[in-house]
């Protein structure tokens, strides 16, 4: 609280400007205030709240307190009602167990009456019989596969004859490939920390410490390498991809704290558009939030590139050739809505619940157009969206222009605005999507498992982590179990030739003979 003490002027004149400056001041602070009890709200509800951002329609009753729509352009719909956007009251039906897997081992206990219960009798005819299926669950269990290879003597040219070692992914180790695969990815798939799992493996009678396993993941990152750069060059060589970026806590050695890293992504995902390349997910860490960082990471990209608001792209996106640039962006709607929902959540505003519910028309298509072709889905959007478009871009040019006192309404319009040709970039090319969901997909499990694992032990570990997710979430996005995908290239990749590493990549992979029998 300022002690500042006023000295109010006796003088007509004086005092009028003295009270025109005390307001002046008390609206500035009005302004401060509502933007940080937004501020505030947004972070308890990320914090503690729902992530959900469907809109409760209880509190539009606030719009005429908070905003004046008077003079406002129209976004209701055709027949006036607005379009209905809460969560609706779902009828209860009777729930119906799904089947269990037909690929699931089948185990047959049969229970034979012997006797009847009632009168001693051991003579019976069958009447039909009743089936049950109980789900079970088999723990995992460790084995030790001995190598036996004898030293013969041949009696033909006396020579010591002996059959080679078949390769270990480690040498002179113990793991074999499928416990590699396993320690893997238990860590990068189902976010489980290496301290944990020694301690599971303990129960199991197996001691291997968190030193150990770690040591095992460096050697096996070296052995990978090859197959996560060959991703890496998919993923970064299609005319249209998705970037995000997430930090990764850095450990430094010997200070006991952690310094920011960031661990960046860049998807290939042709599926919405039924395109013929494979899906892909390439990481890379960074060790800060230098803008020098994307730009190496897209230096050999050409295109367009979905991406959020973020300033360190814009020399990427200001890289010309012949009056061009080398890459255009493509901004996300799924960010925009989301300031949006945010203005109308904690104000009511009812300018931002019209935006929303036009947004929400616009993803509507979106959906009922997902995996058409490039010019189906451009002949939808120059039908119905870019109309849309207009009228969206009409009624935030008066938003602004009006001077909207509600702080962040007026910042989700002006950050619209403002990127306004990246927004509508989306409606002249059938083959780009609306929002950058695809990357804020393959950033979510590196999400999960930080929050689990907390941090990376150095730089170098913060590597080792991208390759993993490079070829953990690949094989995810092409429909394959990563642990069998994994298991069958660590124990193939040792004498597999290095011209020929595109054969192993998840959408070229063939199961072996021996790995399909397992």
């Amino acid at each position: 609280m300022s002690d500042k003490v006023f000295e109010i002027p006796t003088d007509p004149d004086a005092l009028r400007a003295f009270t025109l400056a005390l307001c002046a001041e008390l609206k500035a602070k009005d302004v401060f205030i509502d933007k940080l009890k937004m501020r505030i709200a947004v972070l308890e509800r990320t914090e503690f709240g729902r992530r959900s951002e469907k809109m409760n329609e209880d509190l539009r009753q606030l719009r005429l307190l908070l905003e004046g729509a008077e003079g406002a352009p129209s976004l209701e719909t055709e027949n006036g009602a607005p379009t209905e956007l809460s969560s609706s009251d779902h009828e209860t039906g009777s729930r119906t167990r799904k089947p269990l897997g037909e690929h699931l081992p089948r185990e047959t206990v049969e229970h034979p009456v012997t006797r009847c219960p009632h009168c001693g009798g051991s003579r019976f005819c069958q009447r039909g019989v009743d089936r049950r299926e109980v789900l079970e669950y088999v723990p995992a269990c460790f084995k030790v596969v001995e190598h036996i290879r004898p030293r013969m003597s041949c009696r033909s040219c006396e020579r010591m004859v002996q059959m080679p070692m078949p390769p270990l992914p480690i040498e002179r180790g113990r793991p074999g490939p499928a416990l590699l695969a396993h320690v893997v990815v238990s860590k990068y798939a189902d976010h489980l920390p290496l301290n944990r799992q020694s301690t599971i493996y303990a129960r199991a009678g197996v001691h291997l410490s968190r030193q150990v396993l770690a040591g095992w993941l460096t050697k096996l990152d070296q052995l990978l390498q090859p197959l996560a750069d060959a991703i890496g060059v998919h993923a970064r060589g299609g005319p249209v991809f998705h970037i995000d970026d997430t930090k990764m806590p850095i450990l430094e050695k010997g200070r006991h704290r952690t310094r920011e890293g960031r661990l960046w992504c860049v998807v290939r995902d042709e599926r919405p558009w039924s395109g013929e390349a494979a899906p892909a997910a390439f990481y890379r860490h960074a060790k800060g939030r230098s803008r020098e960082d994307p730009e190496r990471l897209v230096d050999d990209c050409s295109g367009y590139m979905h991406a959020d608001a973020d300033q360190r792209f814009n020399r990427i996106y200001n890289d010309t050739t012949d009056d061009e640039s080398r890459l255009k962006e493509v901004a996300c709607w799924a960010h925009a809505r989301r300031r949006f929902y945010d203005a109308w959540k904690e104000t009511g505003s009812d300018g931002a619940h019209q935006v929303l519910e036009l947004m929400g028309k616009l993803f509507a298509l979106e959906a009922d157009h997902r995996g058409s072709s490039p010019e189906v889905r451009l002949a939808a959007r120059q039908a119905t969206a870019v109309p849309l478009l207009e009228k969206l871009k009409a009624f935030l040019t008066w938003a602004r222009d009006a001077g909207s006192t509600i702080m962040p309404m007026h910042d989700a319009t002006r950050y619209m605005l403002d990127r306004w040709d990246a927004f509508a970039r989306y409606t002249t090319d059938g083959r780009l999507e609306m929002s950058n969901n695809a990357a804020e997909r393959a950033i979510r499990p590196t999400v999960i498992g930080r929050k689990n694992y907390m941090f990376c032990g150095s730089d170098a570990g913060a590597e080792r982590a991208a390759s993993f997710y490079t070829i953990i979430e690949s094989a995810k996005m092409n429909g394959l179990d990563p642990e069998a995908y994994l298991g069958d290239i660590i124990a193939r990749i040792g004498e597999h030739p290095i011209n020929r590493i595109d054969e192993l990549l998840p959408w070229n992979w063939r199961q072996t003979p021996l790995q399909q029998a397992a």
